[in-house]
Parts: structure tokens; sequence; C-alpha cells
């Protein structure tokens, strides 16, 4: 007996089963729309400085 084709199909591993709502390319995040580095930096400083006082402060 071929137990291999008994049964549903097997659905492909490794594949999300919906859409992200943030992918890339969709309407939300458009394709070429990536902040520039330099701000994508003063952020994170931002985000380092106000962690650091709360840790200091605290």
């Amino acid at each position: 007996m071929d137990y291999s084709k008994m049964g549903g199909a097997r659905s492909p591993k490794n594949t999300p089963k919906h859409a992200e709502h943030n992918a890339y390319g969709s309407e939300k995040t458009p394709y070429g729309k990536k902040d520039p580095k330099a701000e994508l930096l003063a952020r994170m400083k931002a985000a380092a400085g106000k962690t650091a006082e709360t840790k200091k402060g605290g």
C-alpha cells in the first residue's frame, strides 16, 4: 500500500499563513521609502540617551 498517496496534499514548509500588514512594497511601506541612515542614527542616539538618563536617575 502506498501511504504517500493518502490524504490531502502537503502544504509547503516555512511559508507564512498570512501576508504581513507592513511588508515592503505594500501601500504602507512602498519600495524606495526607507529612512536615510543619518535620521536612523539620530533616533538611535536619542533613544540611547533617554535610557541612560532613566538608569542614571533611578
